[in-house]
C-alpha cells in the first residue's frame, strides 16, 4: 500500500504517450536533417534525479524516463525532457562523435528547432520520488577532508582518474 505522500510511477497509457512524443520529435529531427535515423528501445526505468537519460553502450543507443518523475511532473517531462533527449540522440547521430559537447550549440540549436527552451536545468521538487543514494568515500588532499561517490571512488580505484583538490591543487588520497 503506497503512502499519501509516494509518488506513483506512470502506467502504460502515459508510457505511451511518451514513446509516441519521442518519436514524433524524432520524425521532426528527420525532417529537420533531411535524413532517416534509426529508431532505439524507450525504457521506464531510470531511478534517482533524473528524469531522463541518452545512453550509449557500445553500438547500443536508448532513451531512459524516470517514471516517478514523469508521475509528479507528467506535462512538464512530456514537453521539456522528451525532446531534451531525444536530441541528445539525434545530435549523437548527425554529428561526429568528438568535439561536441552534451549541451552545446548544436543540441541547443536542435531544443530550438524542436520549439523547446534549451535550458539544462532541473531544479523540482522531488519530495515522495523515490531516490538512489550511493555511499561516499572519505579522501584527504592536504588542507581538508573530501566526500567522494561511489562511482568516482571506484573509477579512482581502477586507475581511471586522479582527482585534485580545487583549493590546494593536492592530490586527493583515499583514507580507509
Amino acid at each position: 500500500m503506497a503512502l499519501a505522500d509516494e509518488v506513483q510511477p506512470i502506467g502504460e497509457p502515459q508510457q505511451h504517450q511518451v514513446q509516441v512524443a519521442t518519436e514524433g520529435y524524432i520524425r521532426l529531427a528527420e525532417s529537420i536533417f533531411d535524413r532517416r535515423l534509426d529508431r532505439v528501445p524507450v525504457l521506464f526505468d531510470l531511478r534517482g534525479q533524473s528524469a531522463g537519460m541518452f545512453k550509449t553502450i557500445g553500438e547500443r543507443r536508448l532513451i531512459r524516463y524516470n517514471p516517478w518523475i514523469f508521475g509528479k511532473y507528467f506535462e512538464l517531462n512530456l514537453h521539456d525532457t522528451v525532446p531534451h533527449e531525444v536530441a541528445h540522440f539525434v545530435v549523437h547521430e548527425v554529428y561526429p562523435r568528438r568535439g561536441v559537447k552534451p549541451h552545446g550549440p548544436e543540441w541547443q540549436d536542435l531544443m530550438v528547432r524542436f520549439g523547446v527552451d534549451p535550458d539544462v536545468t532541473f531544479n523540482l521538487d522531488l519530495e515522495g520520488v523515490p531516490q538512489r543514494r550511493q555511499s561516499t568515500h572519505r579522501y584527504f588532499c592536504g588542507c581538508q577532508l573530501h566526500e567522494v561517490s561511489t562511482t568516482r571512488h571506484n573509477r579512482a580505484k581502477r586507475g581511471r582518474v586522479r582527482y585534485h583538490c580545487v583549493s590546494c591543487d593536492g592530490s586527493l588520497v583515499y583514507v580507509p
